[in-house]
């Protein structure tokens, strides 16, 4: 029981962090620039992949039923049905993936950084895949204006990410680690 209340404080710490930073954007074109990918970057890699997806899916679930958590304050089902809703979803995909190898080689530093990249990577590839179908636009004039303009914000945030995320995960471990299977 008290594996199970602790496991889900960390899920709603984690989707609060996610729906606190995730509004927070600056439109730039049909994606804006925001906080979100920060925000899942943690949520992937502070706890396990477990608590870290169920983090996201309570943030997607909260925006969803129209809780104003997505760019821009908004939420709602048409927010996800729209061109930028692969990108709300590809979070999932993101905070899995990336966690997943996190949690197997968490022993090296150097996977940290590597598998928010590798997420980062399947994140664009869903967006810009829903962007296409939902946009009528072609791969590469979708790239052009959901990916490319996000790479060095991107590098950034994976980057300050990890300078947060590896002492606290550290310290995570050391004390909860009987509440969690963190490999």
């Amino acid at each position: 029981m008290k594996k199970n209340l602790i496991q889900l404080c960390f899920v709603s710490l984690l989707a609060a962090i996610l729906c606190v930073l995730s509004p927070i954007s600056i439109p730039i074109g049909p994606v804006p620039i925001s906080l979100g990918s920060f925000a899942v970057y943690l949520a992937a890699s502070t706890v396990n992949r477990r608590v870290g997806t169920l983090a996201v899916l309570l943030y997607i679930l909260l925006g969803m039923v129209g809780l104003p958590v997505f760019t821009g304050w908004t939420g709602g089902l048409a927010k996800l049905a729209g061109p930028t809703g692969g990108y709300i979803v590809g979070y999932l995909f993101l905070a899995y993936f990336a966690g997943l190898l996190i949690d197997k080689l968490e022993q090296h530093r150097w996977i940290f950084p590597l598998a928010l990249l590798l997420g980062t990577v399947l994140l664009y590839a869903f967006g810009t895949a829903w962007y296409c179908i939902q946009s009528g636009t072609g791969v590469l004039s979708a790239l052009s204006v959901t990916v490319l303009p996000f790479l060095p914000g991107d590098a950034f945030k994976i980057v300050l990410a990890n300078l947060v995320v590896i002492p606290v995960r550290k310290a995570i471990k050391s004390n909860f680690s009987s509440y969690f299977s963190l490999n």
